[in-house]
């Protein structure tokens, strides 16, 4: 069962044929449930405050969404709700792994999504942040 309506679903392999990114996204969510906010994700493991993966973008990009996976399920949804991922890098050059990176964690999701790079994050080591949107569905 359908529980979003994804309008214009589309994947990077096509819109970015000279990049090496295979992401399912779409251009509209409309999204039936309860909203989650998922704050800004990084290279930090949740349970110890330990920054992993220094100096690795797709590292840190793992981390990222293996705790907003964890996040997720905390509370009542999984990551096949999530709507919107904003992704903030601190150098173009990193696009290619992180995008990656997050495409293998939402295959078939096909969720809206925005790329910023900035000129710093929170701490210097850090070098990737997502954040997400998702839905508890309803239930029936």
């Amino acid at each position: 069962m359908t529980v979003h309506t994804r309008i214009r679903p589309f994947n990077t392999k096509k819109t970015y044929p000279e990049q090496s990114i295979d992401n399912d996204l779409c251009q509209t969510v409309v999204a039936q449930g309860k909203m989650v906010f998922v704050r800004g994700q990084i290279g930090q493991n949740l349970d110890t405050s330990e920054s992993v993966a220094i100096g690795d973008a797709a590292g840190q990009t793992e981390q990222a969404m293996a705790n907003i996976k964890m996040l997720l399920e905390e509370a009542g949804s999984t990551l096949e709700h999530i709507c919107k991922i904003t992704i903030y890098i601190t150098d173009p050059r990193y696009r290619e792994p992180v995008y990656r990176t997050i495409g293998k964690w939402l295959k078939g999701v096909h969720p809206v999504s925005t790329g910023i790079v900035v000129s710093a994050l929170a701490r210097p080591e850090w070098v990737v942040e997502v954040d997400a949107i998702a839905v508890i569905p309803d239930a029936g």
